[in-house]
């Protein structure tokens, strides 16, 4: 029974999608961590904001919640899980491949670092593909887009605009 709980918890939840990317959910995103039912009957979801500040953390809780009761689980909680830090490599194939369905540019392996993050003042260098055409040869047009983990971008080959999801 309690396997059989936790199952049906996991699967509404894995169901929920992101309010900035509706096209991905959350665990295509890779924010939703873990899922736990105790004893008590409890629902815990743990997520992991994309980036510090990120201002879809109160929707994506509130929908998990939602979801959740409406699914028949009256007891849900939701907790932040700060560590390890999100990092766009957590974004599932399936999500890469909503993304660039939806004409968004999936974003390429992050940035490995150890130590410090180094601040540049320079654009930075990313490996773009349009969506829509798959050619490399594109221009930056601004680092932020409808939200601030996406960047604008637009085509040389098919002239299309696009964004491209930042890698973290």
């Amino acid at each position: 029974m309690v396997t059989a709980t936790l199952e049906r918890a996991r699967e509404v939840a894995c169901a929920v999608v992101d309010p900035e990317l509706p096209m991905l959910t959350l665990a295509d995103l890779g924010v939703l961590r873990d899922i736990t039912v105790d004893d008590d009957g409890v629902v815990t979801a743990a997520i992991t904001p994309t980036y510090s500040g990120c201002p879809a953390m109160a929707a994506m809780r509130d929908d998990l919640v939602r979801e959740l009761r409406a699914a028949g689980f009256p007891d849900v909680r939701v907790r932040i899980a700060l560590e390890p830090a999100w990092t766009t490599d957590w974004i599932t194939p399936a999500g890469r491949k909503a993304l660039a369905a939806a004409g968004i540019s999936p974003p390429g392996p992050a940035p490995r670092r150890s130590g410090p993050v180094p601040l540049r003042l320079a654009p930075t260098r990313r490996a773009v593909r349009c969506p829509l055409c798959g050619s490399d040869d594109v221009e930056a047009g601004s680092e932020f887009g409808s939200t601030a983990c996406k960047a604008l971008y637009r085509c040389r080959a098919c002239l299309e605009p696009f964004e491209h999801v930042k890698e973290i």
